[in-house]
């Protein structure tokens, strides 16, 4: 017996329907950013080892997929194993996000570029993972980011297209979780953390949706971070464990925060929730499709690039986030020596495309045209160019004893009606089309 041919783990095959729903996702997704003035670039699908692992990328290094050097032999190979160091025999890897890319592209190319660069990169990307529901070795990232902008413009507009995307495909009840990186960090400092342990302890923090507060606790008493610190912050999680999120603003920011957080960022943070809804509205955005925001005091968002405002989608049909983004002014600087502002936003399409509905991603006119023995090849192909040629989308498909099950087929591949073609038939207006569904 065979053994069942796969494709790697955490990677798929897309079946024909699979695939016209992908890309009518991603026709629209274009469209929606496009005319937010977006525009589309390509980056290679490698970069450079040394770029990849340049701490840019957090956990998400530790996840790449590497490219071996060419030429080497078996001393090199074994000289890496007794190292764990393989550094030495990569020199290129996958790219596990499209930002460490993009930030490079901009270096390279800044002085082609307007001041204000509002970029859209749609793109496959790999990482390394324990494959998993929700959770791929190989998916698809939808992003925006906008470079030279270095106020809260930049996050509204980036938060708004994004959920004008959403919209355009159909989805309803997400939300935006915000947070700023700075608010984190004068929260931890309030607690008592001091500045060496707070990225381990955000990475704790991180956890806090799937282990709850008395797991967060006892991992960073675990850790061995400060006590009177982790006290404060047990403290600070009892409080407000069960509040509601409230009307999002600057009051009920406050409310949800201990004291010594700067105000002005409070206020930015407000006034970008308040700005989405107001462009929403002015747009005519039905009330119950306008974005819903949240202050989130303890969204983290993995990446240790980020460094101001932040922020994810979630929806009630998922247990994960939809995509998230936030402002990353320093990663440019990396490369160019010098700080530029820069913020994106990224959509997590392989998830995003499982809650669209599949009867929105079928041509206007998709057409049928079932022929019988002997119909001439050549007329056939006349009357299908004739129906593409008026838009319609043509299959041909040869008469099968069970007609129920050709046309049951073809339902399933999105087409909307059918015709036969007979031997004595010449034009497209002797076809009598009936509808699939």
């Amino acid at each position: 017996m065979a053994s069942p041919v796969t494709p790697p783990r955490g990677m798929r095959d897309y079946l024909p329907a699979d695939k016209a729903k992908r890309e009518y996702a991603l026709g629209r997704i274009r469209d929606v950013y496009t005319r937010y003035g977006f525009d589309e670039i390509e980056t290679p699908v490698v970069e450079d080892y040394q770029r990849l692992h340049g701490g840019l990328g957090g956990d998400n290094e530790k996840l790449t997929f590497n490219v071996l050097k060419r030429g080497l032999g078996a001393d090199d190979l074994r000289a890496a194993s007794e190292s764990g160091d393989v550094s030495g025999i990569a020199d290129l890897g996958l790219r596990f996000d499209l930002t460490v890319p993009l930030a490079r592209f901009y270096t390279t190319h800044r002085g082609e570029l307007p001041p204000v660069f509002r970029a859209i990169q749609i793109a496959p990307v790999w990482r390394a993972e324990r494959p998993q529901k929700g959770r791929y070795r190989q998916f698809v990232q939808c992003d925006i980011d906008i470079f030279g902008e270095s106020g809260p413009l930049a996050e509204i507009e980036l938060i708004s297209a994004t959920a004008a995307a959403l919209r355009e495909l159909g989805l309803s009840g997400f939300t935006f979780r915000l947070n700023d990186r700075r608010i984190l960090t004068s929260m931890l400092t309030a607690f008592g953390f001091v500045e060496r342990e707070h990225p381990g302890v955000l990475i704790t923090i991180d956890k806090l949706d799937k282990i709850g507060a008395g797991g967060v606790v006892a991992e960073l008493r675990e850790r061995e971070a400060t006590a009177s610190a982790i006290d404060a912050l047990e403290a600070y999680l009892a409080r407000i464990d069960g509040l509601e999120a409230g009307e999002f603003g600057v009051e009920q920011i406050r409310s949800l925060l201990p004291e010594g957080v700067d105000d002005e960022v409070i206020a930015e943070l407000a006034g970008i929730g308040d700005a989405v809804r107001a462009a929403s509205t002015a747009a005519g955005v039905p009330e119950g499709q306008t974005p819903l925001v949240q202050f989130d005091p303890f969204l983290v968002r993995g990446m240790g690039y980020y460094t101001g405002p932040i922020f994810e989608i979630h929806h009630p049909e998922l247990g994960y986030s939809l995509g998230g983004g936030g402002r990353y002014d320093n990663v440019v600087g990396r490369f160019l020596g010098q700080e530029v502002p820069a913020s994106g936003a990224s959509l997590g399409f392989d998830r995003l495309v499982d809650l669209i509905d599949m009867d929105a991603a079928r041509h206007d006119e998709a057409l049928v045209l079932v022929y019988d023995r002997g119909v001439d090849p050549a007329t056939l192909v006349a009357l299908k160019t004739q129906l593409v040629a008026r838009g319609a989308r043509v299959r041909l498909e040869k008469r099968a004893k069970n007609l129920k099950g050709l046309l049951d087929r073809v339902t399933q591949a999105g087409f909307t009606a059918f015709a036969v073609v007979r031997s004595d038939t010449r034009r497209i207006d002797e076809l009598e089309f009936k509808p699939l569904a």
